[in-house]
């Protein structure tokens, strides 16, 4: 298979590049190099006899390596290195140059900007507002007369209402920004991959001239156009949105709820325009077809056929952009493969095409909708067959040989394609999205054996209701019962409780572990087997083999579940998020309870999920200590994955945008706010408490408090309460006290701390924080305490009994 290597080691070097961020010049420094280097070494080889291109003259490893009878390579290691080269070098060659001819070059600066430019796709449009993708022309700022001839592409936002199409000439006027970013999603980078890479969020748009753009391509979005106009007119809603979606690609119709359905069903690929959906879709489509023509390898290739018109009429039917047509080809390539009837050859393909698609744009490897139509494609690839067989073998066992051929057409069709399919994207699926859906193995086979009838029923009402509108609705009257069903079914199995695991963040290293160990195992399963064999070493059977992955996988849950049981003793644990507090406490009870999330939400994702169990992740409360951004602004992203029984609030309640978020958030989600009262006490079982000392403008004072431990928490403390305090609560016995706001001193005077006498102080502060934090006064002050900071310890975990305390951090 010598092209599937070569295609991915191009596909690497493209990766590499990404990584290194080496320029362009340095790549084509190696890779001239690498060539003089090579030619020089043919030259030689042809002229001397007896010297090969690359050999190491060790004998010792040549002997061993040689004993061990693995698998040749299949491919000269020096054509692969120059795969390798090129690869990044091609990366590195559609990267733009930002200078003054480029629109990136005036991002960010002072003044209203106005860009000429010509509308290269057709609008985006979202509920309330439309994106306009605009190849710039010229630009000057509002205060100047002439234009800057420039190039490079804009992303625009504009407001609804406007009747743009693609190729019309715009001046579009607003602040020029480089799209934001922060912890949970990068915009900016999200765009660039689309070599987009100046952003207007605000824009004031005007017409200059119509027509500016491909003939050919005009043409297919006026189609698209008048199909999407016909589609609402065929059906009524939420179906002609859904149709929409599926037929044509605009999903800014579906109602809300009915999306959530679908992704929390796993779904979403039969709306989404998507390798995954046309995949399945021309497997079924072939199928069905051989059928209906004939018998044995001429019905196959007349079904293939069918399916392979039925592919390019849908591509041009949804108006054949990129999206659609990479996942065109990823379809018409599975139809390829089943044709080879080999799988290496189907994976030979695929890599090639994979790296034909990234030779004509790189950026394409970062594309979720590529991700997941490569890997869906694979899956079949692989596992289609192997299922199936796998299948028959099983059935074969209890049912007769016949039979058990004949339900290994649909079975696998509907569900070992699909199962095969999910496999390999799966691990996509939660990188990205960081949602489980356990129902989705039960929604596909429920709805995919409908979606060819929805397709080609649909599409047909379409086309013909463009053309008379009469008969288009006649055969629309056909498709509607599946399109209805497609939706009931899903809004069904999203109503099942726990259908769905909010998950934290995948670390990218488990999802490339993971499809190495999977693609080494296809590729080099039987040489291993065989290596161990010739050394009289037996592999446990399948069954064992599976008991033991089983036992194991049982272990390791049991053994989480066991560290985070309840022991009978109060933990306080002060989690490392930056500046500001995320402290989770667990009861003698074995109750957790939040007290505000900090600024980062992957850090107290990350936090959270160490700590609580995997079996119940839930939180009994979430207590907002203070309303600032750096104390809950984290909140909002992780609420869902640690779902709130009760909350505590104190503090404004529309103090900012995150707490304005948050509260909706809670309220859609049912859990309870309490407003936080003075002298209020939170029960936490076995007699440990949670105490409201003192409410104020910023938030609250608490003690945690368990026999004779006691933590002063003043999260929300302020000068007016600091005096009360001091004033009603004569000689406290406070063990642990915790600075308040990230060591500001205002708000810890030398005199409360020495008034306070605490046996430890802790301080929750990012390293390197814009305000400078702690203060010198109050690192002055502390002197002589028993400190531990997040900042240099990193976590800090305390438990006690009621009468001993044990600390333990991440760093000493």
């Amino acid at each position: 298979m010598p092209l599937f290597w070569l295609s991915l080691a191009f596909l690497s070097g493209i990766i590499l590049s990404d990584l290194l961020r080496w320029s362009l010049v340095t790549w084509f420094f190696i890779t001239g190099t690498y060539l003089v280097i090579l030619i020089s070494r043919l030259l030689l080889k042809r002229f001397v006899p007896g010297v090969s291109l690359f050999r190491f003259n060790i004998p010792f490893l040549h002997q061993r390596l040689s004993s061990l009878s693995l698998p040749t390579f299949p491919v000269p290691i020096f054509i692969v290195l120059l795969a390798l080269f090129l690869g990044g070098a091609r990366y590195q060659l559609v990267q733009p140059t930002v200078d003054e001819s480029f629109v990136a070059w005036y991002n960010d600066r002072p003044g209203k900007t106005v860009i000429e430019g010509v509308l290269i796709s057709p609008p985006d449009i979202r509920d309330k507002y439309t994106n306009l993708k605009i190849r710039c022309t010229q630009l000057r700022s509002t205060d100047e007369s002439s234009f800057t001839a420039i190039e490079g592409l804009l992303l625009a936002k504009v407001a609804n209402g406007s009747d743009w199409h693609y190729g019309d000439l715009l001046s579009v006027e607003g602040l020029l920004e480089t799209a934001p970013e922060n912890e949970e999603f990068s915009y900016r980078e999200y765009l660039a991959r689309k070599n987009i890479h100046s952003y207007m969020p605000q824009t004031k748009a005007t017409l200059l001239q119509h027509n500016q753009g491909n003939m050919f391509l005009s043409l297919i979005f006026r189609l698209k156009e008048i199909a999407l106009k016909t589609v609402y007119q065929l059906y009524p809603d939420p179906e002609a949105s859904l149709l929409a979606g599926i037929l044509l690609g605009v999903e800014s119709g579906i109602p809300e709820d009915v999306q959530q359905a679908f992704r929390d069903t796993g779904t979403s690929h039969i709306i989404a325009i998507s390798g995954f959906n046309i995949t399945i879709i021309a497997g079924l489509l072939a199928t069905i077809f051989s059928r209906l023509i004939g018998h044995g390898r001429k019905g196959a290739r007349w079904g293939a056929l069918f399916a392979l018109i039925g592919i390019i009429t849908y591509t041009i039917l949804v108006g054949g952009d990129a999206a659609v047509v990479r996942a065109a080809i990823m379809g018409g390539l599975t139809l390829l493969a089943m044709q080879l009837g080999r799988r290496q050859d189907g994976i030979n393909s695929l890599a090639v095409v994979a790296a034909i698609m990234a030779m004509i744009n790189p950026n394409v490897l970062w594309d979720v909708g590529f991700q997941l139509s490569f890997a869906a494609t694979l899956g079949l690839v692989m596992f289609a067959e192997p299922f199936q067989n796998a299948f028959i073998n099983v059935a074969s066992r209890r049912l007769p040989s016949e039979t058990a051929q004949r339900l290994s057409g649909p079975i696998g069709e509907y569900l070992l394609f699909t199962l095969a399919a999910t496999l390999l994207t799966l691990p996509i699926t939660l990188y990205h999205f960081q949602r489980l859906s356990l129902t989705a193995l039960l929604a596909n086979p429920l709805i995919l054996p409908v979606q060819p009838p929805v397709m080609l029923l649909g599409g047909m009402a379409v086309i013909l209701g463009m053309v008379y509108q009469p008969l288009g609705q006649l055969v629309a009257y056909l498709a509607y019962p599946f399109v209805a069903y497609t939706i009931h079914v899903v809004e069904l199995l999203a109503k099942i409780p726990h259908g769905v695991i909010t998950l934290g963040r995948i670390s990218l290293l488990i999802v490339v572990l993971f499809y190495i160990f999977l693609i080494g195992w296809f590729f080099a399963g039987s040489h291993v087997h065989k290596w161990l064999k010739n050394r009289n070493i037996e592999l446990p059977s399948k069954t064992w083999a599976l008991a033991l992955g089983l036992v194991g996988i049982l272990t390791i849950y049991v053994w989480q579940v066991a560290f985070t049981s309840p022991d009978g003793r109060l933990h306080l644990t002060v989690l490392n998020v930056g500046t500001g507090d995320a402290l989770l406490v667990q009861s003698p009870t074995g109750r957790y309870l939040l007290i505000d999330g900090g600024p980062s939400s992957r850090r107290l994702s990350e936090g959270l999920g160490r700590r609580l169990s995997p079996a119940n992740r839930k939180l009994d409360y979430i207590v907002i200590g203070a309303t600032e951004d750096e104390q809950i602004a984290a909140l909002p992203s992780i609420i869902e994955r640690f779902p709130p029984a009760n909350v505590l609030w104190s503090g404004p309640r529309t103090a900012n945008f995150n707490t304005r978020v948050l509260r909706k958030r809670l309220t859609e989600m049912g859990s309870p706010i309490i407003t936080a009262r003075p002298g209020q006490t939170l029960d936490l079982g076995d007699g440990a408490t949670l105490r409201v000392l003192a409410i104020t403008k910023r938030g609250a004072v608490y003690m945690l408090e368990w026999q004779n431990f006691r933590a002063l928490l003043p999260i929300g403390i302020d000068f007016d309460s600091m005096a009360r305090l001091q004033k009603h609560h004569s000689s406290p016995e406070i063990t642990v006290l915790l600075l308040s706001d990230g060591g500001y001193a205002p708000v810890n005077p030398p005199s409360w701390i020495a008034y306070l006498k605490p046996r430890l102080i802790l301080l929750s502060v990012g390293g390197g924080n814009s305000r400078d934090l702690p203060d010198t006064e109050t690192l002055e002050a502390i002197e002589g305490y028993n400190l531990f900071r997040t900042d240099v310890n990193g976590w800090i975990h305390l438990a006690t009994d009621g009468e001993h305390m044990w600390v333990e951090v991440e760093r000493k």
